[in-house]
């Protein structure tokens, strides 16, 4: 890295006016607060809201983890690393207890994340009234006044049209009891893991110019009616056919030879960590 260039791509006046964003995000959990999204060396709408708030954050003696829909090694969890790694010289790693920072595209990985952990999630789309209200200057109002009728509206459509709510990813979510948020499309599955999570969620928007967040040890409950209530997907029955996983998010596959279904983690480096484990164990078994 040369003299002239600035650590973590950013100059000192950019990450100062970030931070100072991350820091209002962080008093007001769920509270979306605009800033001036910088232009970044990837497309938006590929993780530059994200991007933005892992490289204010960063430091010289960090470890950074990027996965993009539970994968290390995707184009885009990739492309991010790399960036950051040129630009800053942090060790990167893909296993979830060594990361001190962490950026993700929809998924909170299975490893619960502690104090010490800063998780990162990218946003396509941080209102969770846009699709009922089109106007910015409406769902500030709709916000300052906890008006979330029309969240609670699609809900009740979704019953009233399939018989139960059917928010594949992205299922609204109250922070702290006050602000309703968009948690980032991570699964259903993935929104119990934010309540009184020990470890701090940023949230970040570059297109939409948002960043929000919901602070360590904070209450986090996903929106649902009392005769109707919450639920996560539910892969009952089935294992990971690579490391027999069964509490984890799974990912349903087909064999081209056979057509036949099988079920695979979801959280590539949880799998192969599973894998490890089991074969030290078997190891240690035979020499005993």
């Amino acid at each position: 890295m040369n003299n002239t260039t600035h650590f973590a791509f950013f100059d000192e006046g950019s990450k100062k006016e970030i931070r100072r964003t991350t820091l209002k995000a962080v008093a007001i959990p769920g509270y979306q607060v605009p800033f001036a999204s910088r232009e970044m060396p990837i497309a938006r709408g590929w993780g530059t809201g994200g991007l933005q708030l892992t490289l204010s954050l960063i430091g010289k003696e960090d470890t950074l983890k990027v996965i993009d829909q539970g994968a290390d090694e995707s184009v885009n969890a990739v492309s991010i690393k790399k960036l950051v790694q040129q630009t800053t010289g942090v060790e990167v790693t893909d296993h979830t207890e060594a990361a001190s920072l962490i950026q993700s595209r929809h998924r909170i990985p299975e490893v619960p994340l502690t104090e010490e952990q800063i998780l990162v999630l990218q946003v396509p789309t941080p209102e969770p009234l846009r699709d009922v209200e089109a106007s910015e200057y409406v769902t500030k109002r709709l916000h300052a006044e906890e008006e979330y009728s029309g969240a609670w509206l699609l809900l009740f459509e979704q019953i009233m049209k399939y018989g139960k709510t059917a928010t594949g990813a992205d299922h609204p979510v109250y922070v702290n009891g006050r602000y309703v948020m968009a948690p980032s499309p991570i699964p259903r599955f993935d929104n119990p893991k934010m309540h009184i999570s020990k470890a701090l969620t940023l949230l970040g928007a570059g297109r939409e110019k948002k960043i929000y967040a919901v602070p360590p040890y904070t209450d986090v409950t996903s929106l649902a009616f009392e005769d109707y209530p919450f639920a996560v997907e539910t892969f009952a029955g089935h294992a990971c056919h690579l490391c027999g996983a069964t509490d984890v998010f799974l990912d349903e596959l087909v064999d081209e030879a056979t057509g036949i279904a099988y079920y695979q983690c979801n959280d590539t480096s949880y799998c192969i960590d599973r894998l490890n484990s089991q074969e030290q164990v078997e190891v240690e078994h035979h020499h005993a």
